[in-house]
């Protein structure tokens, strides 16, 4: 009895706009963190396109370096890029355990490297009386400056993310061990951590809370052009929205939100927090992203303490000596 031959199984090298969105509702369906989600469809979308504008190409490991450029061109950060291409190479992956893609393709997109950041960028923060000013800015007549001020105190005085922020509800703030904390509070990466309170921060949220009457449910909501409250929470943009607004008085430029829980971090750690606690206030998962965080600021402030070595003539040469910075 002859023996049955295995039909080979023919790889594609070009991939059509069908295959393109099979792959990346593959890559969507293995995510779970709604912010992972939006950034790997974003970044997939906008391969999709470029790839698709061009000739017909074999997805290859050319094809991802000329994409590369087109980032680089473009004049994204380093760490951006290096995220779009984390997505083009998954959506390499699922094309080639979809039998789409042939895997010596995929393998090739994998050793496509990233763009290398040189450096490490100092951020943003505000000082004592800078934060003070910028709460007071934010206060005004009416709903909307009370709910401004709630929101600024809580990311200067709990470090709390924009997405913690926009997700936080009335049943989180509790009293524990006899002071007001926000409970059980789901950060990135599920990362589940306590913060702490301070009371004038339990004092701003208390008079939205009175003003918009909000008993359960999200604590921040909408507010209408009328002054009332409405809906049921509000978006992360809403609270990127209220920050640049209160900088923009102050004429303070590129302030995020994300600049302010960097700002309480630095604060703390002026009034001699621990690294350790720290850490576990801002929720990251190593301390060296605690440490990276707070390094810079440590060494601006001894900048001026250091000695500046520089060359002076001396006898006809030049001899190196150090000159302390006033």
């Amino acid at each position: 009895m002859p023996k049955r031959t295995r039909k080979h199984v023919a790889r594609k090298t070009v991939l059509r706009l069908p295959d393109l969105d099979h792959s990346k509702t593959s890559v969507l369906n293995s995510l779970s963190p709604p912010r992972s989600r939006r950034n790997y469809k974003f970044a997939m979308e906008q391969f999709i396109d470029w790839y698709c504008s061009e000739p017909r190409l074999a997805l290859n490991r050319t094809v991802v370096l000329r994409f590369r450029l087109h980032l680089e061109s473009l004049g994204l950060a380093a760490g951006t890029i290096n995220q779009r291409l984390a997505a083009v190479r998954r959506l390499a992956y699922e094309a080639a355990d979809s039998g789409l893609l042939s895997p010596e393709l995929a393998a090739g997109i994998r050793r496509v490297k990233g763009v290398k950041q040189l450096g490490c960028r100092a951020g943003n923060w505000l000082n004592k009386d800078q934060a003070r000013l910028l709460l007071e800015k934010a206060n005004g007549s009416g709903l909307r400056p009370v709910r401004d001020v709630a929101m600024i105190s809580i990311l200067l005085g709990c470090g709390l993310r924009r997405a913690e922020l926009s997700a936080l509800r009335r049943e989180n703030i509790q009293i524990r061990q006899g002071h007001w904390a926000i409970v059980d509070l789901v950060g990135k990466g599920n990362h589940v951590r306590t913060v702490p309170m301070p009371i004038w921060v339990k004092g701003a949220v208390d008079r939205w809370l009175t003003a918009a009457s909000v008993t359960t449910g999200r604590v921040f909501r909408a507010v209408s052009r009328h002054g009332t409250a409405w809906g049921n929470g509000i978006s992360e943009n809403v609270v990127w929205y209220v920050v640049r607004s209160c900088a923009q008085r102050l004429e303070f430029d590129h302030l995020a939100p994300h600049d302010l829980r960097r700002t309480c971090a630095k604060l703390c750690h002026v009034n001699g927090g621990e690294l350790e606690q720290i850490q576990f206030l801002l929720g990251h998962a190593s301390v060296l992203t605690t440490e990276r965080c707070l390094r810079l600021q440590a060494e601006l402030g001894r900048a001026r303490e250091r000695p500046l070595w520089v060359p002076v003539p001396w006898r006809g040469r030049f001899a190196i000596r150090p000159v302390l910075i006033n």
